[in-house]
């Protein structure tokens, strides 16, 4: 339990709100609101904040649940690590830069790169994607075609969300290995779904805005510490200062409408009277705490599907890998990254594999998935052929994202619902964003901004300066 003071008067104090929900989007509502001058309680039933990026403890290793990331052009994340004072722990790659194994080639074993120019778009990719050797000649002048096509979508037009992005991409000439060796490559890591299974509309917000709008937005942006530093740690910190009355172990088990406008939230051996509620919650939550009327139609929040993030973890007994991380092709295995300086590994190198789209292999037993990835990462690295293996893992996240199937826009409901004073936040709501951490900071920032205009205050400028630099 942590309670905080924040300096102001009874007027400062007057207006209440309680988000419900510690992850990235209610940690930004209760920030930005507590920011504005209102006073705000956050309720987490974890006893951590962060909600699905977040640490633990395995023997000495710190331990991410998966490994995230984000990129420049993540304005809204990048607001919040610079509003919890995190920037330094998760800094950006100079320029784009994707190391790419693929396996699949008959002369083995072969490297390509994804990386940026300092050049105009498209140019900034160009001679990039000209010496990739992951694709034929002929793909490749297919992709730049396909890529302008793209770039003229109308991201406004609903007719996109009720497509596939595995037809359109089929429709512009694009081939299996294309598809296979770029559009996959990058949609399955930010989408969490090939592409034949993803709405268009989401495809094309991920890569016109990634890889179309300005030379840098795509560059990568990880963590170099764990991300319970970041998400609950800093983000705590960052609470605490600003007078925000935040209570972990405390789950919200009904919430009611009031005659005299205020809401009442109960917990556990109290109720907590509120000016204004936001809901930060996953769907399903969401919707077994609605009350009747509050959304037009709330079956909608349960007819939004999930979708699967599996985490592989090895700890070697040697260095294996020589780069902070890589992509690989022509084999199960999808990006790897070296965790070993975040996790206080002293000896040896920690490997995490993250593996999207995994519905077929969430519920795997450990075992059958070490046999198939300890190979593969043999395959992939030669150094690894020698090395022994300290420790094999797996970590699950069987709800990990909300799938972006064709259709889902239509589901996702804004932040304000019909009953005055409730809002919603969450990656899910309707940011135009797939769920990213990006998504579910502008969520808390809409949640956040509706709340105000309610209660008549101001936007600080500071909140909104990521939509600006956007």
């Amino acid at each position: 339990m942590t309670h905080g003071t924040r300096p102001g008067g009874p007027a400062a104090q007057a207006r209440h709100t309680v988000v419900v929900g510690g992850g990235l989007a209610g940690v930004t509502t209760a920030l930005a609101l507590a920011d504005a001058g209102v006073r705000v309680t956050l309720l987490e039933g974890r006893p951590r904040l962060g909600g699905l990026a977040f640490s633990f403890q395995r023997g000495d290793l710190t331990v991410d649940n998966g490994q995230h990331v984000y990129l420049r052009c993540c304005t809204a994340y990048r607001w919040f690590l610079d509003r919890i004072e995190g920037a330094a722990l998760a800094p950006l790659q100079d320029r784009l830069d994707v190391p790419v194994l693929d396996l699949a080639r008959p002369e083995g074993r072969r490297l390509g790169r994804l990386r940026r120019d300092a050049l105009p778009v498209p140019l900034h990719l160009g001679r990039s994607l000209a010496s990739y050797p992951h694709l034929s000649l002929a793909d490749r002048a297919r992709v730049g075609r396909a890529a302008l096509a793209l770039k003229g979508l109308d991201l406004a037009d609903p007719a996109l969300d009720t497509q596939d992005f595995g037809s359109w991409l089929a429709a512009h000439g694009q081939s299996a290995r294309a598809v296979e060796a770029l559009w996959d490559l990058v949609g399955i890591a930010t989408l969490n779904a090939v592409a034949s299974d993803a709405s268009l509309a989401l495809a094309a917000m991920v890569f016109k805005t990634g890889l179309l709008s300005d030379p840098g937005a795509a560059d990568i942006g990880w963590a170099r510490v764990p991300l319970g530093d970041l998400h609950d740690r800093l983000a705590r910190k960052a609470l605490d200062s600003a007078g925000v009355r935040t209570e972990l172990r405390t789950r919200v088990t009904s919430l009611s409408a009031n005659t005299d406008g205020q809401w009442s939230v109960q917990v556990p051996g109290e109720t907590l009277e509120a000016d204004a509620v936001v809901l930060a919650v996953p769907q399903r939550e969401a919707h077994d705490l609605l009350p009747a009327g509050a959304l037009d139609a709330p079956e909608r929040l349960l007819e939004i599907g999930t979708a699967p993030i599996l985490n592989v973890h090895v700890v070697y007994d040697r260095k294996v890998l020589g780069r902070p991380f890589f992509a690989a092709l022509g084999s199960p295995v999808q990006w790897v990254f070296d965790r070993t300086d975040a996790s206080g590994l002293r000896e040896g190198q920690y490997l995490a594999l993250s593996q999207s789209v995994a519905r077929d292999e969430i519920d795997e037993p450990v075992a059958v998935l070490r046999e198939r990835y300890l190979p593969e990462l043999e395959r992939l690295l030669p150094l690894a052929r020698g090395a022994d293996v300290r420790d094999f893992f797996v970590t699950r996240e069987r709800t990990a994202t909300f799938a972006p199937t064709p259709g889902v826009g239509r589901l996702r409901p804004a932040a304000r619902t019909k009953a005055s004073g409730l809002y919603l936040a969450g990656a899910w709501t309707a940011t135009g964003w797939p769920a990213t951490m990006e998504s579910a900071v502008r969520s808390g920032v809409s949640a956040a901004d509706a709340v105000l205009g309610a209660l008549g205050r101001p936007r600080p400028h500071a909140l909104f300066e990521f939509e600006e630099a956007a």
